[in-house]
């Protein structure tokens, strides 16, 4: 395990769930669909919900340019990007002692705006591979107007740790004998069967990578 990057990123409540290396914390990110982005917009806290895509030692996230959260990015606000996994529920003996089973990152940094256009269209192929993979390579790509409505801003993942929870409740010794069921409760993202689109030419099956969609 690495040691943490810098005091922001210190895991402090139950530091032995804290991990800092980048194996752990890039697993996370890529299997999170999306992510949450927080950052003050005139002295006031803003957060919002948008998708991201990890590259490499960058973190992308994007959105509309009429977004006024995403219009403060540009100039390279302070953000804190966190992602959550939810695992499943924790059920112990005493209601204090309940817990979920998790994998989360935070990452903070300073925003980048995207403008160069070899790196914004890199960029958009990739978050549309994040959510479903292999799928820039079957759609049309964003044309020059698309694009001019969209902002994507870049992270550096030099400052960020990962806090993890597993395994069963821990309760108090007194209270291993109270005759309540305990235990987890696993719960995972499971997709359901494709519905098509009412306007698709018939006969056209969906892919395998949507068919066999995994995270």
């Amino acid at each position: 395990m690495d040691e943490p990057v810098t005091p922001r990123t210190t895991v402090r409540r139950h530091p032995e769930r804290g991990a800092y290396d980048r194996a752990t914390i890039d697993a996370i990110l890529d299997e999170a669909l999306y992510c949450h982005v927080a950052t003050l917009v005139e002295g006031s806290p803003r957060i919002i919900p948008t998708i991201h895509a990890r590259s490499g030692d960058v973190l992308y996230v994007h959105g509309s340019t009429a977004s006024r959260t995403l219009r403060a990015l540009r100039d390279g606000a302070e953000v804190c990007v966190a992602v959550t996994l939810l695992d499943g529920l924790v059920l112990a003996r005493s209601a204090f002692n309940h817990s979920m089973n998790y994998r989360s990152v935070m990452v903070y940094g300073t925003t980048r705006e995207v403008t160069d256009p070899g790196e914004k269209w890199e960029a958009q192929a990739a978050l549309v591979d994040h959510v479903v993979h292999g799928r820039a390579g079957h759609v049309r790509m964003p044309d020059e107007q698309e694009l001019k409505q969209t902002s994507i801003f870049a992270v550096s993942l030099a400052e960020a740790s990962a806090k993890v929870r597993t395994g069963p409740p821990k309760d108090r010794d007194e209270d291993y004998g109270l005759p309540v069921w305990a235990g987890e409760l696993p719960l995972r993202l499971e997709p359901q069967d494709p519905i098509a689109d009412p306007r698709l030419d018939a006969g056209l099956p969906p892919p395998a990578n949507v068919t066999r969609y995994r995270r």
